[in-house]
This record gives structure tokens, sequence and C-alpha cells, in this order.
């Protein structure tokens, strides 16, 4: 079982990553619970679904590539790294023309072939700043 609960978050990346969204109707449970919320979007199946728009809009290039997963009952967990070209308004920065290239982490629980929850930790300091949005700040001298 572990190993389709790592089959279904591949899935889901590579459905993104074709811009297929549609197929998240079938990949989200419709009772979905979002953890890692979004300002302006519900924490439930149709947040989601409106985010990956939203972020295929902004980023039409974006890819999402899975590196390790881990499961373990019905969690399945997976390091990942997000690139993209911001060519549309996303979260009201207008676009950039940047290239971002940010790292996070999901955690997802499954229930008959679909996911029912998910917490997430992305690097989104790390994204404003490669667009240009936030300083980075410079190191601490001794």
């Amino acid at each position: 079982m572990p190993e389709d609960h790592k089959s279904l978050l591949r899935r889901f990346y590579d459905e993104v990553n074709a811009g297929n969204l549609a197929a998240m109707d079938e990949l989200l449970a419709d009772d979905l619970i979002e953890h890692e919320e979004t300002p302006g979007l519900e924490p439930n199946k149709e947040g989601v679904k409106q985010f990956f728009a939203m972020f295929r809009s902004a980023f039409p290039d974006l890819h999402m590539d899975a590196h390790e997963m881990l499961a373990d009952g019905d969690l399945v967990c997976a390091r990942i790294t997000t690139t993209g070209t911001h060519q549309g308004e996303f979260l009201g920065i207008p676009p950039t023309g940047k290239r971002i290239e940010v790292e996070a982490i999901d955690i997802v629980r499954m229930r008959d072939g679909r996911a029912v929850e998910h917490w997430g930790v992305t690097d989104t300091i790390a994204m404003l700043q490669q667009l240009g949005v936030v300083q980075e700040e410079a190191p601490a001298q001794p």
C-alpha cells in the first residue's frame, strides 16, 4: 500500500507538470483538508485547485520534481524542487520574467486512492527573493 501512495503522489506532480489540472478531481478527495494555507483561498479541494490554476498561470513552465519519497501507513512524504519562469501575476506580484527554483516538503495522507490531507513546507522567502520582491539579508558580521 505505501508504494501505491508514492505512485499517487508522483502522478499528482506529473499531472501538474503536464498542465492537466482536471486530474485533481480524481486525485484529491472531496473532503480534502489543506494545512498549507494560501491567503484568499479556502483550505480544501477547491482552494488547492484554484492555487494550482493560479500557479500554472503565473509560471506556465512550472515543473515539480520529486526527489526522495517516504511512505508509512497512510502517509507519504516527498522532498520536491519547483522551478518555473514568472510570466503572469502571482499573489499580487506582477510578472518579473525571473526564474525560480524553490525547495519544499509535502506530507500527504491518502485514503482510497486519493489525497485527504496535506501539510506542506515551502521555502517561500527564497521564492520571493528570487523574484526580487524581498531583499536577501547580508550575513551577520562576527
